[in-house]
């Protein structure tokens, strides 16, 4: 288990730490040349962010995925399965891939194509696409997490990842797809990098011309073993962009992996480092690189300089703000079980994953953090071992406070970037508890205590709960409900540190975290006044077709299509759900929202119509009754889901009820606009219960 678990742990963060380093000299203006001009030797991040946002090559290997997750982990994936998590994940022409204009950008075309309901792999073919747009980069650079649940098992990762390529890519797009993924899959096991990339030349047809350039840089490489730049000169001469048409075409940056790789010479930060400085598609090369790397190197093999600023904390920018806020370890821990689901093997009983829509850092994969901050880093120090997480208080007195917090919530003022506009909605809410286990050691005499609080994203207001003092080597259970916030969304979750006020010496210590989860169901608002327009979205709703805007305390929409407002735990069973609604034809409420083809819309379906619909795969049920709502008039309105029945309720009347059993188990609330026109919302008051489901669908 742990080498296993360790290796897909150090994978992941191989592939974000690549990303990271490459993302800031993608242009096309930062050439090779300028790159080594005005960057010179590459050993570090070129760019200091406060937080990295999101970026298609994370976005991809994560909610494609999910293809295989909402197809039933024992059955075959297939590209028809990957195509549906193309179209239910992603906001119609935001976040998620690159939408750079049908016919252009391949994957904007390869969806545009699922759209139209032309199926995969038929929707990335060359036979519908064309040769060119069929073998740019994207086949291989969505495809690491098929190589991670398949560590070992190379010929199994090139299977899944050739399926999953072939929604969007064709020809040496889907066999680049399946070579890189059988190299994660290798790296597991390899002596050496040589051995790696055999397992990937096993996987594609000898011929092809991917193949071709893998064996011409390996030769250049056995010829020319100490000159990278050199190997690169020969690649622009004779693999180049000029030779292959498109944006990002597959081949020329095919070389660059396979080059990197060999002069890289099996260090982690060299490889990156120099897949990097070639150019090109830099945060893609870097990403698959450094996957393959970190699964061969293991933990140990990436430093700190590109481990730590990334606090295992990664964005994403899908359809659901829940899951676009990634706590990397958690994440790892979710990989290793599917794989061995996968593989025919039970869960691992010895790692433990929370519920889906709770919250569970025990930081036993070597140096996690699971994203935890420090408010004040000069006093405080977090020290991570091979135990777990330490808080070094160094030589406090009364002023030197620090408050150590989990971020449930993000906004745009925490980026220095627009990056792929991801979206967040909280990960933590009013109505849950917060846990958290310690064991404090005291190396000078003194007092200090601890008070849990929690803090609002857009009022900044402050809730905190009782001090509780620290006594030496006594472990402290700190337990605290999080209090309604008034509609606002919870941006910091954690607990401050201080000294007693009487202290007059420095007090030194150290607190060992041995455990912090969030668990219970929500109870809240989200009050539709504190919306804000940031990344195109009303934070903290994801928006998908429409206009959408905050006026006067509502949240407004005009469209000329269905269209969709997404917020809430992604997780959610049961729901109580109200807000007031201007009736119009097609305004809803929204439950059970796994995503922008599967959710429980609730409300004005028709003139002299109310009643629920259950949207699936682009299909739509509706349960309709008579009812004479009036035009523009402002009704309460409710939707109460339990298991597979539903209810609809309107000024605290019951007007429809229904069994539905083709609703997801599980997903977002929201508000939805069915049909054409405006609508008008105020409001969304939320109380779940039931229990949250197994992260990985039984």
């Amino acid at each position: 288990m742990e080498k296993q678990l360790e290796r897909i742990y150090a994978g992941f963060l191989g592939m974000n730490a690549g990303i990271r380093l490459g993302a800031p000299v993608e242009p096309a203006a930062w050439d090779f040349q300028r790159i080594a001009q005005f960057c010179g030797d590459i050993r570090g991040y070129v760019r200091n962010y406060k937080n990295f946002a999101a970026d298609d090559d994370v976005n991809g290997p994560v909610y494609f995925l999910r293809g295989l997750l909402d197809n039933g982990v024992h059955n075959e994936l297939t590209p028809q399965a990957v195509g549906e998590a193309w179209l239910n994940y992603a906001r119609d022409g935001i976040g998620l891939y690159w939408w750079g204009g049908d016919g252009v950008s391949t994957e904007h075309t390869a969806y545009n194509n699922l759209k139209r309901g032309i199926p995969a792999p038929q929707s990335g073919s060359i036979a519908q696409n064309g040769l060119e747009l069929a073998e740019q980069i994207g086949g291989q650079i969505f495809i690491d997490t098929w190589g991670l649940i398949n560590l070992g098992d190379p010929h199994k990762a090139a299977q899944m990842a050739a399926a999953a390529a072939s929604v969007s890519h064709d020809g040496n797009g889907v066999y680049g797809g399946a070579f890189l993924a059988a190299c994660i899959a290798a790296a597991y096991t390899a002596e050496n990098v040589d051995e790696i990339l055999d397992a990937g030349m096993a996987e594609i047809p000898a011929d092809c011309t991917y193949a071709a350039v893998v064996n011409a840089v390996r030769k250049f490489h056995r010829e020319n073993p100490n000159d990278w730049r050199a190997c690169m000169q020969y690649l622009i001469d004779n693999w180049g962009y000029d030779k292959y048409g498109g944006v990002c075409h597959i081949i020329p940056n095919a070389g660059v992996c396979i080059l990197s790789m060999l002069y890289g010479a099996g260090d982690f930060s060299r490889t990156i480092e120099i897949a990097t400085m070639c150019g090109w598609d830099t945060d893609c090369n870097a990403g698959n690189v450094g996957t393959i790397l970190g699964v061969y190197c293991g933990l140990t093999g990436i430093p700190d300089h590109y481990r730590k600023p990334m606090n295992d904390f990664i964005v994403l920018s899908g359809i659901s703000g829940y899951l676009n806020n990634l706590d990397v370890p958690t994440y790892c821990k979710f990989l290793y079980q599917l794989s061995r689901l996968t593989h025919g093997l039970e869960e691992d009983p010895s790692v433990k994953l929370p519920r889906g829509g709770e919250l569970l850092f025990d930081f036993t994969l070597p140096g996690s953090t699971h994203g935890l901050r420090l408010s004040n880093e000069l006093r405080f120090v977090k020290h991570t071992t091979e135990d777990g997480l330490q808080l070094v208080i160094d030589r406090i007195l009364p002023a030197d406070n620090c408050d150590v917090y989990y971020k449930p919530f993000y906004r745009r003022e925490d980026f220095d970037d627009e990056r792929y506009k991801p979206v967040f909605s909280p990960t933590v809410y009013s109505g849950q508890t917060l846990k958290v286990r310690m064991i404090p050691h005291f190396y000078l005499d003194g007092r200090i205590y601890v008070r849990p609080y929690v803090r609002t994203a857009v009022r900044k207001e402050r809730y905190e709960g009782e001090v509780l003092w620290l006594e030496d080597n006594q472990e402290l259970e700190l337990e605290f409900r999080i209090p309604d916030t008034c509609g606002d969304c919870v941006a910091e979750l954690g607990f401050h540190i201080e000294a007693a006020p009487e202290t007059t010496l420095r007090v030194f210590a150290m607190l060992e975290l041995k455990e912090m989860t969030v668990t219970g169901k929500g109870q809240y608002q989200v009050a539709t006044a504190l919306c804000r327009e940031e990344f195109l979205q009303q934070t903290p709703f994801a928006l998908n077709h429409g206009q959408w805007s905050a006026e006067a305390g509502r949240l407004l929409c005009q469209t000329q299509e269905p269209a969709q407002a997404y917020t809430g735990n992604y997780y959610a069973t049961d729901v109580q759900l109200a807000s007031d609604i201007r009736a119009g034809v097609g305004s809803c409420l929204m439950a059970r929202a796994a995503g922008a083809r599967r959710y429980v819309a609730a409300g004005f379906l028709a003139e002299g119509k109310v009643g629920l619909r259950v949207h699936k795969a682009g299909q739509y049920t509706d349960h309709t009754v008579e009812f004479p709502w009036k035009d523009g008039r402002t009704y309460h309105v409710e939707l109460n889901v339990k298991g597979s029945h539903a209810e609809l309720v309107l000024d605290g009347e019951t007007v429809c009820a229904a069994e539905l059993p083709d609703m997801a188990p599980y997903g977002m609330v929201g508000f939805a606009q069915e049909t054409a026109g405006t609508a008008a919302f105020r409001d969304l008051f939320v109380k779940e219960s039931g229990s949250y489901p197994h992260m990985i669908p039984q």
